[in-house]
């Protein structure tokens, strides 16, 4: 398919999907569309194991989502008796779920900047790496007149706990990479020169791990954290028994007994 917001560079088992929209760089409905079908092309594709995001912009990852949008979805609003939300997942809820529940890995690398809806992507994310500069990160709505509408509460809430969030969010606070890393909003942070190299050295890491252990780890963590305890290690015993049936986890264990290399099949 042909992207206009988008470009993507496939690199083996990992998939570089690089976000523009010059000037603003800004997220918008066309552009979270474009990512929707993207996602659904990586579901169909089981070879891939990584997908990177990251911005076209040297200093921006997504500045924000496109305040215009909004502004004209308020007026709009404005003139009807029932929420529009209706039930519904706006589809930017609707993309981020679907990274959650895929088995390919997702990484958030974050070049520059990333703010609102932007950031909200990169929380949706598995992974948030970071570049280091003069980079804010962070949820600033309420500036705005409104909240972080595409998992912002929720995800901040999650991370963080409910008295932070609520300080970040409440006061729309914006941080450094030294400071969202320190809060435990990114799991690492590196040179600017270094960036795209350390961040594809991570990727690669992660592709050449076991593909259905990665895969079943990150259904028993992620749906795992919501249910109660019993019904929490049910799913990991679950998604444990997915990995014994699988044939690499009889030959990967074998050849360890061995002391023999392995090379994942993916089955």
């Amino acid at each position: 398919m042909e992207f206009r917001y988008l470009s993507i560079d496939r690199q083996g088992p990992i998939a570089i999907c690089t976000l523009n929209n010059p000037p603003s760089h800004t997220l918008t409905a066309a552009g979270v569309s474009e990512l929707l079908a993207f996602v659904g092309e990586v579901e169909a594709d089981s070879s891939l194991r990584v997908v990177v995001f990251t911005g076209a912009d040297p200093d921006i990852f997504i500045r924000h989502y496109e305040v215009g949008e909004l502004a004209q979805s308020s007026r709009a609003q404005q003139a009807q008796d029932e929420p529009v939300a209706n039930g519904r997942l706006h589809p930017l809820n609707e993309l981020t779920i679907r990274l959650a529940s895929l088995p390919c890995i997702f990484i958030a690398a974050l070049n520059g900047s990333a703010a609102g809806g932007g950031f909200e992507l990169a929380l949706g994310c598995d992974f948030r790496l970071a570049a280091k500069g003069d980079y804010r990160f962070g949820l600033p709505e309420t500036g705005l007149g409104i909240i972080p509408g595409a998992g912002g509460t929720q995800r901040f809430t999650r991370l963080l706990g409910t008295a932070k969030a609520l300080e970040l969010i409440l006061l729309g606070q914006t941080l450094s990479p030294e400071a969202a890393y320190s809060l435990g909003l990114l799991h690492r942070v590196f040179n600017k020169a270094s960036f795209k190299e350390e961040v594809l050295e991570f990727a690669g890491v992660l592709a050449a791990r076991a593909p259905i252990a990665l895969a079943q780890a990150k259904r028993a963590v992620l749906q795992g954290a919501a249910l109660p305890l019993e019904q929490g290690l049910l799913l990991e015993q679950e998604a444990f028994a997915s990995c014994m049936r699988s044939e690499d986890a009889a030959n990967a264990m074998t050849a360890w007994l061995e002391g023999e290399s392995y090379s994942w099949k993916g089955r």
